[in-house]
């Protein structure tokens, strides 16, 4: 099956596209058929060759998606924007679940109410802990010291 494909060129950080035509199992950076144009996404340059695109896509070649929604914006295919990114399993389970009713919300609404007297309490907690530390440290130095007189 042939593919449109863009093949990556340019330096680090300063890439290029060239979209060629080659077999779906072929490697981009290899051997070709045919070069039908360029993009670069810095400057957003584009050059097509409308005629030939038209032409290897009649003999059955398939664009992938991002060089048909290229070709859409250019205007040499008239169609919808194919979705291109990849959807994880995690968010297609989370999708497929059942969404909770309004019940749950307002159970956080009431949630958010508390936090703010949660976060004072908090804050009173803190400064106990605080006084306790010099005790530590003081409970330490008599452990230090009865092992002195121990030797």
């Amino acid at each position: 099956m042939l593919m449109i494909k863009f093949s990556r060129k340019g330096k680090k950080n300063q890439p290029f596209f060239r979209i060629i035509v080659l077999e779906k199992s072929k490697d981009p950076q290899g051997d070709f058929l045919e070069a039908l144009g360029f993009f670069n996404p810095l400057t957003k340059e584009v050059s097509l060759k409308a005629d030939r695109i038209k032409y290897w896509i009649s003999q059955g070649a398939q664009p992938t998606g991002s060089v048909h929604n290229l070709l859409v914006k250019e205007g040499v295919i008239n169609a919808d924007k194919v979705k291109v990114t990849k959807i994880h399993k995690k968010k297609i389970e989370e999708k497929t679940k059942p969404k909770k009713e309004e019940k749950p919300k307002e159970v956080k609404e009431d949630k958010k109410e508390e936090k703010p007297k949660e976060v004072k309490e908090d804050k009173k907690e803190e400064k106990p802990k605080e006084e306790k530390k010099p005790e530590i440290k003081e409970e330490k130095l008599i452990a230090e010291e009865k092992t002195e007189n121990k030797s």
